[in-house]
């Protein structure tokens, strides 16, 4: 039986507990080279912010800084590792998440790279694999759950993801290695194939659930998934998120109002009201009347309108807002002030951007 890597004992007990975990953009030069200042600016809100972690490498990120001709994922990964250091020397240490991509050779690659700069999970995208079969993707999460402890991802076919059945979750969520599970299909049949899978496989206790699903943020963070008669209920304990890569002081306040409502066992009308209201502005951000064809660009638009970055710039020159996005954040932005985090930015930015 191969050995894996297990996650410590103190991340372990902080992701099941829960953590918002921003889904970390990538800031860039006009000339489209990594803009340390301002990198540096955002890893510092998010952790200033009340956020628990930074996933780095992601798609937020854009899936293209794994390509070996960019040649930014090191500097990138490294960046965060560092600030997230200097941040610890207060408190509890951030726990890192870094995206894995690829296929098996590679992301074994990547996985040592991250456990070298000190990441403590590996957030797997299994998109390289096309249709292959269960077997062979277990395989290469086995591979990969050698070096470094995994972070499932079930990412959705809008943005490069695939169909996975409870089948293949069964399995997965019975490999040791594996310690938390983002969920992002944005589809609730699909969601619930994974909370019974977890259930399922008797690890329910040892694997964090995270949604991934923009879509419904507070209702999977609200919902008692139910694991079977007489088992306790499985519950989403947190987030990683490209939602909560902006606005993220208002994020960690919605995840706390959750956390609080869950503890006292009801949800208030305004807590419910709640979810559509982040689902609303979730649309705008990740520009859903388009495919989502703009959801890293309306990051980049909110970020810039704040002044942590100074344009909606990403590796693909073609690649920005889509048509009305921009109408669209004015509308929820307006409609929904006490969601955003514009005066704490203010307040705060010179010193990050410093």
């Amino acid at each position: 039986m191969p050995e894996f890597a297990t996650i410590g004992p103190d991340v372990g007990a902080a992701l099941r507990q829960g953590l918002v975990i921003p889904a970390h953009p990538l800031a860039l030069t006009p000339e489209r080279r990594l803009d340390e200042r301002r990198q540096r600016a955002l890893s510092r809100y998010y952790l200033e912010a009340g956020a628990g972690g930074l996933a780095v490498g992601v798609h937020t990120t854009q899936f293209e800084i794994h390509d070996a001709s960019v040649g930014l994922l090191r500097p990138v990964l490294e960046l965060a590792a560092e600030t997230s250091r200097t941040f610890a020397s207060g408190g509890r240490p951030p726990v890192l998440v870094a995206g894995i991509c690829g296929r098996t050779a590679q992301a074994v690659r990547e996985a040592e790279l991250a456990c070298d700069l000190g990441y403590h999970a590996g957030l797997l995208s299994l998109a390289a694999f096309g249709g292959e079969a269960d077997d062979v993707l277990l395989a290469h999460v086995r591979a990969v759950g050698a070096v470094l402890p995994v972070f499932g991802f079930y990412l959705q076919p809008a943005v490069g993801g695939r169909r996975l059945e409870h089948s293949f979750w069964r399995a997965f969520a019975e490999i040791p290695a594996v310690a938390a599970i983002k969920v992002a299909p944005f589809n609730r049949y699909a969601t619930l194939d994974v909370v019974r899978a977890v259930a399922d496989s008797g690890r329910a206790a040892e694997i964090a659930l995270y949604t991934g699903n923009d879509d419904a943020i507070v209702a999977d963070l609200l919902t008692p998934w139910l694991a079977g008669p007489g088992a306790s209920p499985l519950r989403f304990v947190g987030g990683l998120l490209g939602h909560w890569a902006c606005w993220t002081n208002s994020a960690v306040r919605v995840h706390r109002l959750c956390r609080d409502a869950v503890a006292a066992g009801m949800a208030s009308a305004d807590v419910l009201a709640l979810s559509a209201m982040v689902t609303d502005m979730n649309a705008a951000l990740f520009d859903a009347a388009n495919g989502f064809r703009g959801c890293v660009a309306g990051i980049h638009e909110v970020l810039r309108r704040q002044g942590l970055l100074s344009d909606v710039r990403l590796l693909d020159p073609d690649a920005g807002l889509s048509r009305g996005q921009s109408a669209e954040l004015d509308r929820v932005i307006a409609r929904y002030p006490h969601l955003t985090d514009d005066e704490f930015v203010a307040e705060n930015r010179d010193r990050w951007l410093s």
